[in-house]
């Protein structure tokens, strides 16, 4: 089965499997696909996390994040007059994890050849796709945004504008690209002429980046994180990722008889808002990269601590007191499950962090770079302060749910800092209310970080009603919250069970 947000991307990856190929063939096959069809959420100029287990073996996680360039630096920074890391600024691009990640995953993991898995993408790039309603619609949002870059402009911007919906995309120079990674395999984008052109494109522009800093670049293995919910076990990739802000809310929720306080309840609302703001408040406080010593206390220990913050919270009234430091919002993200005949289950995210990322395409290879080092901070000694070589705080978080040591669920919500609250509705709606796969994700949305408490329209208003005499301060979302895909394994019956969200193109498809 395979569940991801777009139809090409899932006919893809069953295409694989209908041929031998593995759930990690799949994967990164319709990973690919997505990197063309879904400019605005992802891209080779991106990065990608995943989880994978396989049958009777631990769960393995690959961070597939960069790092920033070496000569950059807060001094560096100030040197140049610049006091904030601007989203499109060359200066928030980190050298982009997910080709090498892809390609590992493959080698260490994968049956087919690595070129074979990017043809259907270098497809999609040369000969066109159809642009969908909700691409169109966040394609026209960025407007602006992408006619400031000449060669943003050029890939992205047709005659001055964006496309419509039904309009045919095409990609040519971005087919190149991908044709020499598929010849070639990662060293094409990490030290040949991909990144020739991605350091002259960026230095142009005043970025710091040199060959040396993408020709360093490897992704990593590292110790999944988990904790208890319920008769689950939650997996989550480790820091630099944000997983320890979902375990911290597993932790935490799972102290409390969700279910009593009714699904379509206030309470439940209250109480998923306020152990959100909890969890963000400390994450934004103390995550950041741990290869250089950049994470404040034992976050294996941070769930069971956070079983503490019950006490914090009241049912009568809205914590007043929890302010996360600044971090950028961001919306733009693609995840995707598939899970093989062998029940090897994958699940991975791949991201661009904004709306088009910095919005600075390549000149030559058309890669659209992304801006995930925009997430920095320049405050000194911050657990996230901007360092050269550093990876900083990440949002994406691709997750799985195990009982009995075998995948239960392999599952995913996009979103940037709304993930972990997205994760704890999903698998709440399933575990403590009984819903399918579908019917959990398709349920509305709310999200709440520190002043920030955003809902679904479908939200009813008399819930919203008794939420602002709690205290809180909500505001009907202008978009919708995350998208997901989840796939459930029913052991016992030897089926799957998928689902994809409708508030993209969301579509799960089996065999």
């Amino acid at each position: 089965m395979v569940a991801t947000s777009h139809p090409l991307a899932t006919l893809t990856a069953l295409n694989i499997l209908q041929e031998g190929g593995n759930a990690v063939d799949a994967a990164i096959a319709a990973c690919a696909v997505l990197a063309v069809v879904e400019p605005t959420q992802t891209g080779i100029g991106g990065d990608c996390f995943a989880l994978l287990k396989r049958v009777g073996q631990p769960i393995v996680a690959l961070n597939g994040s960069g790092a920033s360039p070496m000569a950059l630096s807060v001094e560096a920074l100030n040197s140049k007059s610049v006091s904030s890391i601007e989203v499109g600024s060359p200066h928030s691009v980190t050298i982009p994890g997910a080709v090498g990640a892809w390609a590992r995953l493959v080698s260490d993991y994968g049956t087919f050849d690595f070129g074979r898995l990017l043809r259907p993408a270098i497809n999609a790039a040369e000969t066109g796709y159809i642009v969908t309603e909700r691409l169109a619609r966040d394609w026209a949002l960025q407007k602006e945004k992408m006619s400031r870059n000449q060669s943003a402009a050029a890939v992205f911007l047709s005659g001055g504008d964006t496309p419509q919906a039904g309009d045919k995309h095409v990609q040519s120079a971005l087919a190149e690209a991908l044709k020499s990674i598929a010849k070639e395999g990662p060293s094409a984008f990490y030290e040949g002429w991909i990144a020739q052109d991605a350091v002259e494109t960026l230095r142009e522009l005043g970025g710091f980046h040199a060959l040396e800093d993408f020709a360093a670049y490897r992704p990593r293995y590292e110790a999944p994180i988990s904790t208890a919910y319920r008769d689950f076990e939650l997996w989550e990739c480790a820091p630099n990722g944000s997983g320890v802000a979902a375990l911290a809310m597993a932790s935490l929720l799972n102290t409390y008889d969700v279910n009593a306080l009714g699904l379509n309840s206030v309470e439940r609302c209250h109480l998923l808002a306020e152990v959100a703001r909890l969890a963000y408040a400390e994450r934004d406080a103390f995550v950041g990269d741990p290869l250089v010593g950049e994470v404040r206390g034992d976050h294996k220990t941070w769930p069971s601590h956070s079983k503490n913050r019950q006490q914090v919270i009241s049912m009568s009234g809205r914590i007043a007191d929890v302010t996360p430091d600044s971090i950028p919002e961001h919306k733009d993200t693609v995840f995707l499950s598939v899970v093989d005949r062998d029940r090897t289950a994958i699940s991975l995210i791949n991201s661009i962090f904004d709306d088009f990322g910095s919005g600075i395409v390549a000149k030559k290879s058309g890669i659209l770079f992304h801006n995930r080092g925009s997430g920095f901070t320049l405050e000194k000694n911050h657990p996230n302060e901007l360092k050269g070589g550093k990876r900083p705080l990440h949002t994406i978080l691709p997750a799985m749910l195990t009982r009995n040591g075998e995948v239960d669920l392999s599952f995913g919500v996009t979103g940037g800092h709304f993930q972990p609250i997205g994760q704890m509705q999903v698998i709440s709606n399933m575990i403590d209310f009984g819903m399918s796969v579908q019917e959990a994700i398709d349920y509305p949305r709310i999200f709440a970080r520190g002043d920030v408490f955003d809902y679904e329209a479908r939200i009813s208003p008399n819930i919203v009603a008794d939420l602002v005499r709690l205290g809180h301060r909500p505001i009907v979302a202008t978009a919708p919250l995350g998208t997901a895909q989840a796939i459930r394994i029913d052991w016992k019956r030897g089926i799957m069970e998928g689902g994809a969200d409708f508030r993209r193109d969301g579509i799960a498809l089996g065999y």
